[in-house]
């Protein structure tokens, strides 16, 4: 497989706090991989220099293609085709379900907003279209018939796969899931990995995703980061990772490490 997204020597500082350190990740097409690491350790401030919100202090930030995004917007980093959902769920609270997905799609419409005004042909039908999309995009993460429910209305890990559904609609070919599992049910986390395989198998999305839950990680993981610091101190597959010393001191700590084993992920 080839390589859709390579970081090297992303560093990230804010006046005299390094958050991330030189981070190096090489993340294969078509790969479910994680980074992993304490609180603190800099993953969502990693997750947010590849996606616009921060711009790297140094380093490259190469993905398809050989395409260089470190410094781009957000909305331009999201036209390269990268999408991702956020550690505190971040909706539209006051909108549908389907209006939430409808904006996920707004990088695709092309019609003008003054066709809009007089409602040609051309946006009607871009309309009817985009609508159609949501309904599909609803109907795969599970969602059938709650179209038309306030997102805040939604039990919580409906609102998770409703941002999914959001994210997918802006069609990417690289989904960043920042702790997809936070505040779910053991039933509801096996749910989820069996959704993100979905994803990738049926959809052909690579997926990165920062995840705090061993069970989730070492079960749906191919290949595993972990930082420490701002630092990557470790990487490999799960079970490498599981035997890796400096994890376990860092992060997973002697009993935590001993407890875990691939089959418990599923």
């Amino acid at each position: 497989m080839g390589i859709i997204l390579s970081t090297k020597n992303v560093t990230k500082r804010f006046g005299g706090l390094i958050a991330v350190n030189s981070f190096e990740i090489d993340v294969k097409e078509n790969s479910i991989s994680s980074v992993i690491g304490p609180n603190g350790a800099g993953k969502t401030t990693f997750f947010n220099c590849i996606t616009g919100f921060y711009t790297p202090t140094e380093g490259e930030i190469i993905f398809d293609e050989n395409q260089h995004i470190q410094g781009l917007r957000p909305d331009q980093v999201t036209l390269k085709g990268i999408s991702r959902t956020y550690q505190n769920i971040r909706l539209f609270s006051k909108m549908t379900a389907i209006e939430n997905i409808l904006v996920g799609q707004h990088r695709h419409l092309k019609t003008h907003w003054v066709e809009a005004i007089f409602k040609t042909k051309r946006f009607v039908k871009e309309e009817e279209e985009a609508l159609e999309e949501a309904i599909r995009l609803l109907n795969f993460v599970g969602l059938n018939g709650l179209g038309d429910h306030l997102a805040h209305n939604l039990p919580y890990g409906a609102q998770r796969r409703l941002e999914i559904a959001r994210a997918l609609a802006s069609k990417p070919k690289l989904l960043l899931l920042d702790e997809p599992t936070a505040g779910m049910n053991p039933n509801e986390s096996i749910e989820l990995m069996h959704f993100i395989r979905q994803l990738r198998d049926e959809v052909g999305i690579t997926i990165l995703l920062i995840e705090h839950d061993m069970k989730v990680v070492m079960g749906i993981s191919e290949e595993i980061w972990v930082m420490d610091f701002g630092q990557k101190i470790a990487e490999g597959t799960p079970l490498e990772i599981q035997r890796n010393p400096k994890v376990i001191e860092a992060y997973l700590g002697s009993g935590a490490a001993s407890g875990l084993n691939l089959e418990q992920g599923e």
